[in-house]
């Protein structure tokens, strides 16, 4: 019996780095296509994109952007940040895979038992997760008020139980993770007084019997994921809209 493992990265408890988008990050890089990119993974075109979004939405700074112009027209490439990242994930994978032969030299595994193997990393069904420090902590009586500075330049505002305030051991500039569901995103087109307001470009719609996602691009290589009901005035794609976030909808993860 053989010990083996996969290497996945992770950045607040969420993967981040993992075998399939390691794969498709490498073919971006040769290519400079991610349509043939995710052909050669294999994976299909939308859960490639929605693969760079995730990296790009927990990232610092933008793993992979669109390239415009030139011969060939325009294409995908990796950031400098990206290129790094992936020389920087071959020198861990060395070292992991050193580290395993060693463990399998001195572990009998096949007289042991294991038992009770649990998760290593868990991932969740809610399409938004972005990455952001917080700026301020205003607590009242029951709730408190979190607001994050995005990388985009937005601020993000969330509200949440004292007690998770708390139990989380939250402070002024913790990086952590803004937590929505796709539906609890609306997005219009007139101008909206509130909190949690994106501009952004739609960039993405994908129609379905009654409802629709729709991908807006804020900037900076983060995107908001929206699935709303199918109407006439269903916007287009390359339209500017706005996004809007209840704060009360939005959870926090580190």
């Amino acid at each position: 019996m053989n010990i083996s493992s996969n290497l996945t990265l992770e950045l607040f408890n969420q993967p981040f780095l993992l075998e399939k988008r390691i794969e498709l990050l490498f073919a971006i890089g040769r290519t400079g296509s991610i349509t043939k990119a995710a052909k050669e993974v294999p994976m299909s075109y939308k859960t490639a994109w929605e693969a760079v979004d995730k990296m790009n939405n927990l990232a610092h700074t933008p793993v992979v952007v669109k390239a415009t112009g030139g011969m060939g027209g325009g294409g995908t490439k990796l950031t400098p940040y990206g290129e790094n990242l992936l020389l920087s994930y071959r020198q861990l994978q060395s070292e992991h895979q050193r580290f395993l032969k060693r463990l399998q030299e001195l572990t009998d595994i096949d007289k042991g038992v294991l038992n009770d193997i649990g998760r290593l990393g868990l991932q969740i069904s809610a399409r938004n997760q972005i990455q952001g420090r917080i700026k301020s902590i205003k607590q009242k009586e029951v709730n408190s008020e979190i607001i994050l500075a995005l990388k985009s330049g937005y601020e993000l505002t969330s509200i949440i139980t004292n007690t998770a305030v708390e139990s989380l051991n939250l402070k002024v500039s913790d990086e952590v993770m803004a937590i929505f569901k796709s539906t609890s995103v609306k997005i219009v087109e007139g101008e909206v007084e509130e909190k949690n307001v994106f501009n952004g470009l739609v960039t993405h719609i994908e129609k379905g019997k009654d409802n629709a996602e729709i991908i807006l691009d804020i900037g900076e290589g983060e995107t908001l994921v929206a699935v709303m009901p199918i109407s006439k005035e269903l916007l287009s794609v390359t339209v500017k809209a706005h996004a809007v976030i209840s704060a009360k909808d939005i959870m926090i993860g580190r």
